[in-house]
């Protein structure tokens, strides 16, 4: 009997420890926002794809699309805990190496509310890391708070 137990909790705390993709997903996206909250444009920069595309859905409907390095500039600028973007994971659908995610977010600039929205990435697994391939927002003011 006490075998059986030692053999199940080694198999239970084995499954647990595992990391699972949504977990790596996750942790692809936060690796984006922990760069900016750190002004650290090397950290953000690794968060995306090589050929990223990012875009703004401006409050005038249009789509305003953002070259990544200008993205990174913006946070060179800025110093350690400038940028606060607090997110909530809503919604993670994966297949294969596509997973698709969507995060209400509020974004605080040096500890001031400064707008809300929702980001929509498209994340690609290239050598078996997750990365942004495609990242669009919407901001906006009236966020219901």
């Amino acid at each position: 009997m006490g075998k059986i137990f030692i053999v199940l909790m080694l198999v239970s705390s084995f499954c647990f420890a595992q990391k699972t993709e949504k977990d790596a997903i996750k942790e692809g996206v936060e690796k984006l926002f922990t760069g900016m909250k750190n002004a650290d444009t090397v950290m953000i920069k690794s968060a995306f794809a090589d050929d990223a595309i990012l875009q703004t859905i401006t409050k005038n409907e249009v789509v305003k699309t953002e070259k990544l390095q200008n993205f990174l500039s913006s946070f060179s600028k800025l110093s350690k805990n400038d940028a606060d973007e607090k997110i909530r994971f809503e919604a993670i659908h994966i297949d294969g190496n596509l997973a698709s995610v969507f995060t209400p977010y509020e974004f605080y600039y040096k500890g001031k509310f400064s707008h809300c929205g929702a980001n929509s990435f498209q994340m690609v697994k290239q050598n078996n890391v997750w990365k942004i391939q495609y990242l669009i927002d919407t901001r906006r003011t009236n966020c219901n708070k």
